[in-house]
């Protein structure tokens, strides 16, 4: 990537569509605006759309009758000079007028996320910031939008430089004292102080990270993992929950070979519900892989959904490896049209009795499931954590920061160093100092025109 370049995409999806949306940005972009309409840049009033006859730099060929719209830096998304090309969406139309910028000089293809690092790299937003526009693009509930609405807006960026600033102050506070060891009264004042700042801070800090992790499960899913012995019924109740076929149906033990995901939407909560092999001795290397998979997913899941055949005599009995797991257990007695009415399990879980071939049962089930994702992600949508990397960081500077208070007493000098490795880890959090592994993982994530 280089910034003194102009970068060009397609910004809009891919495809037939009534309107495109073509952005450039970088030093190039008033040449291209001014090539592709004949318009200078600065008979345009920044910000406004204003029709154009757009025509190939090669030959004047016409291109297209749209809209242009120009953003000249600082004040744009990049924070460089940006001109958007709104054209109809027909797949000649978006191909012609991004052939034309190709010809043009000091102008190229953008790169995946390279208009958001830009953003980024010339201080518009911060990485939580980044992050919370890609979790937006992403979002398929209205609570997944709402948490990523308050990141984006920088929620979380916000809380780390406040926090950021009271370490600033406690570490000038224990520099301070080092810095007057010969005089007592005030060290030991200074020190005091410092350690009522972290002290507070650490609480505050603490507080989030004891969040059970809603914001994270809000974001990435409530798992559900669908588990039990072979013909039991497991992938029915998957093609049931999907309304289609999602996954083949047999009588044949071991048809599933590997973990088939479902996707729902269940009261504005994202539910991931995963189909897994049969639990049985395999019979081969392919069968054992899923199980193993199978059982990997389990471990990740948030809830169990034991499935056992009602038709069976008796019930089965789960396995010691997944009973001894923490996670919550709910059994489900499948084929309820031919189990005995006498079935019962044995505690721990709740139990659900129902048909995935008939459906009976199987709206009471999904209702406990939404109940369960509600339950362990509400409040989530205002949790400054999100993701796995924010939990790192933060836990990485409380972490610091009781360090600085057992230490202190001994010597005010590595309390000071902790200081500084807590402040840190804020910075990493929000960008202010960047690990380049971790801006690739970020930005990675976004489409070419973002």
């Amino acid at each position: 990537m280089s910034a003194s370049e102009a970068i060009y995409a397609l910004s809009t999806a891919q495809g037939r569509a009534g309107v495109a949306v073509i952005r450039v940005s970088g030093p190039g972009a008033r040449s291209a605006l001014e090539a592709l309409t004949a318009t200078q840049a600065d008979t345009l009033t920044p910000r406004r759309a204003v029709r154009a006859h757009l025509v190939s730099p090669i030959g004047h060929t016409p291109l297209d009758d749209g809209l242009v719209l120009w953003f000249p830096g600082p004040h744009s998304f990049t924070g460089e000079d940006v001109v958007e090309f709104h054209v109809h969406g027909g797949r000649a139309v978006v191909a012609g007028v991004l052939g034309a910028l190709g010809t043009l000089p000091g102008v190229r293809q953008a790169e995946a996320g390279e208009f958001t690092r830009r953003a980024f790299e010339n201080g518009k937003i911060d990485l939580t910031e980044a992050e919370g526009l890609a979790d937006l693009i992403d979002a398929e509930t209205e609570s997944q939008r709402s948490l990523a609405l308050k990141h984006m807006g920088g929620v979380l960026r916000h809380a780390a430089e406040a926090w950021r600033s009271e370490i600033i102050t406690a570490q000038a506070l224990a520099e301070a004292a080092i810095d007057f060891s010969d005089e007592g009264d005030v060290s030991a004042q200074a020190i005091d102080q410092a350690r009522a700042v972290v002290e507070r801070l650490s609480a505050d800090i603490g507080r989030h990270l004891d969040d059970k992790h809603r914001g994270e499960i809000l974001r990435d899913g409530f798992r559900v993992a669908v588990a039990g012995l072979p013909n039991a019924g497991k992938s029915s109740l998957i093609n049931r929950l999907a309304g289609r076929d999602a996954v083949i149906v047999s009588d044949e033990a071991g048809t599933t070979r590997d973990v088939v995901e479902l996707h729902l939407n269940l009261d504005g909560v994202r539910v991931l519900i995963a189909d897994t092999a049969g639990i049985r001795e395999a019979e081969g290397k392919v069968e054992r892989e899923g199980i193993r998979r199978g059982m990997a997913w389990l471990q990740a899941a948030h809830l169990l959904l034991w499935v056992s055949d009602g038709a069976a005599q008796p019930l089965d009995k789960i396995p010691d490896e997944i009973a001894e797991m923490k996670i919550a257990i709910v059994r489900v007695v499948n084929k309820s049209d031919l189990a005995s009415s006498h079935h019962s399990f044995p505690p721990p879980g709740d139990e659900f009795r129902i048909s995935a071939l008939l459906g009976t049962g199987v709206d009471d089930l999904v209702a406990e499931i939404a109940r369960r994702a509600f339950e362990r992600t509400e409040g989530g949508e205002t949790s400054l954590i999100s993701q796995h990397r924010h939990r790192v960081a933060l836990d990485a500077a409380h972490k610091a920061l009781g360090k600085f208070l057992s230490s202190l007493d001994e010597s005010p000098e590595i309390g000071a160093e902790h200081l500084r490795s807590a402040a840190n880890e804020l910075g990493k959090l929000t960008g202010r100092i960047d690990v380049e592994d971790v801006l690739g993982a970020i930005f990675g994530r976004f489409c070419i025109g973002k």
